[in-house]
């Protein structure tokens, strides 16, 4: 992998590879501005979606050179599309910024170091062997009196703002984060619908790996049979989010391939096609759709895409998988009620609203869940500042952003947030510093089906089982605060 996809005597060339009059549509109206996470923290009019396009203008038209200065204020930019869905105009941002970012990786426009720390980033976090084998020797100090004396003492400061930054978002680190411990086929339960194929997530396999067996549950139980290739690798999302192409397309191929090998006659899946290939963190799922354009037709999934929420609230939760659904219970041990809901606050992450277009899907499951109640941030479309590696690369806007972000959740009076992306979960974690409990839906549905028991909101939730009939039913809890 190299650490740069174009030349600098191509930058005339990819400039003009812009979508025809892309930029014309733009008014300087500024329904963009209250949206745009970067012009939040940062104030200026050239850390803002129309500042960015003005200048894409003067850089098209040979008035104004792309240096490290104007660079960064595209380095500032988050990617989260909040603002391609605010404007009236109906301006392409994202076509924009993704044209740009592979000029934005020219060495002499980022710093040494900036160059290294991303390089590194990018030859670590689409390989979940290497990412597992930086870890392993972590797991005697993450989400321990270790690492709490650390952080309380101000040790971990002295490793600077990046390597402070991914300290910060370190989980505690249990045997099943070094493993993919699930076989290739996953028979469905009851009545067979369909069969699906699913897509781990190189972070997600690594941090939370709880999401991935919530996630084969809840299908099964609906009636899906789930295909997981067992040498699957990273979608690409990492490396393409950054305008790493070569990167990307490499790691695309590889992982469709990884599903034509397990999945045809006389192959460890069997000879039924799948319907859909899946995949239960959003990040992921918007580079996944954009397949078409990034790779040849023929190298790419010849069956749909669909995040998860979306695929199951299309297909319809099964009716026995609905009557197995009890309540949650509130940090007390008293079981929700018609009187007293259990509130949840849905985060939407970026790539799911504004890229996928995934807004209502996600809520329509969670309500599944009896005397659940969602309770609706003031800013939902606001980026939490994860945004694939930002968090990591820009930390202190990133950790701005988060702050802003847990205040919003934290107002709804939720006592449990949903988040289906595992950079927003990662974030919201650190900003929360443990008073709310963070969860993926599929957690909660599975959890709520008796299905699966997660370390990930085992924080102060309990599940409500109640067997029998009227006045006879017993409720037991299935997990202890």
């Amino acid at each position: 992998m190299t650490s740069v996809d174009v030349t600098p005597n191509q930058t005339d060339k990819a400039l003009s590879s812009l979508p025809a009059d892309a930029t014309d549509p733009c008014v300087h109206c500024g329904f963009c501005l209250p949206t745009c996470a970067s012009y939040r923290v940062l104030g200026t009019e050239m850390d803002s979606p129309r500042g960015r396009i003005h200048t894409l203008k003067a850089i098209d038209n040979g008035e104004l050179e792309l240096d490290a200065t104007v660079a960064s204020h595209f380095d500032s930019c988050l990617g989260c599309f909040a603002c391609v869905s605010a404007c009236p105009s109906g301006v392409r941002y994202d076509q924009l910024i993704e044209a740009t970012r592979p000029l934005l990786n020219q060495a002499e426009l980022r710093s040494p170091c900036q160059n290294h720390f991303r390089q590194v980033l990018l030859k670590l976090l689409p390989y979940p062997g290497r990412l597992r084998a930086l870890l392993q020797p972590l797991r005697a100090y993450a989400g321990t009196p270790i690492q709490a004396l650390s952080r309380r003492l101000g040790i971990n400061k002295i490793l600077g703002p990046q390597l402070e930054a991914m300290e910060a978002l370190l989980p505690t680190l249990a045997a099943e984060n070094f493993q993919d411990d699930l076989q290739v086929l996953h028979p469905a339960t009851g009545q067979r619908r369909s069969r699906v194929g699913l897509v781990l997530g190189c972070v997600q396999r690594c941090f939370d790996p709880n999401v991935n067996q919530a996630t084969i549950a809840v299908l099964q139980a609906n009636g899906f049979e789930v295909v997981v290739p067992k040498d699957q690798g990273c979608c690409g999302a990492v490396s393409h989010h950054q305008g790493q192409l070569n990167q990307t397309r490499e790691l695309a191929e590889k992982l469709v391939k990884s599903f034509a090998n397990v999945v045809g006659p006389g192959r460890p899946a069997g000879a039924e096609p799948l319907e859909a290939v899946l995949v239960a963190a959003s990040g992921c799922g918007h580079t996944m759709k954009a397949y078409g354009e990034l790779l040849n037709e023929k190298k790419g999934f010849n069956i749909p895409v669909f995040d998860v929420h979306e695929f199951l609230a299309e297909h319809g939760l099964a009716s026995n998988f609905q009557q197995s659904l009890q309540p949650l219970t509130h940090h007390n041990g008293q079981p929700a009620s018609p009187q007293t809901p259990l509130k949840v606050a849905y985060h939407d992450a970026c790539h799911m609203i504004h890229g996928q277009g995934i807004q209502a899907q996600p809520r329509k499951l969670l309500k599944a869940i009896p005397h659940l109640v969602l309770s609706e941030a003031t800013e939902a479309g606001v980026c939490c500042g994860s945004a694939g590696i930002y968090n990591l690369v820009n930390p202190q806007e990133a950790a701005e952003l988060g702050r802003i972000k847990v205040a919003d959740l934290s107002n709804t009076g939720a006592e449990l947030i949903a988040s289906a992306n595992i950079g927003c979960t990662l974030q919201l974690r650190r900003h929360l510093d443990g008073d709310v409990a963070v969860a993926h839906p599929m957690e909660l549905l599975a959890c709520a089906a008796g299905l699966h028991q997660s370390p990930g909101i085992q924080k102060g939730l309990r599940i409500t089982k109640i067997s029998g009939e009227g006045q006879d039913r017993q409720i037991n809890q299935a997990i202890s605060s």
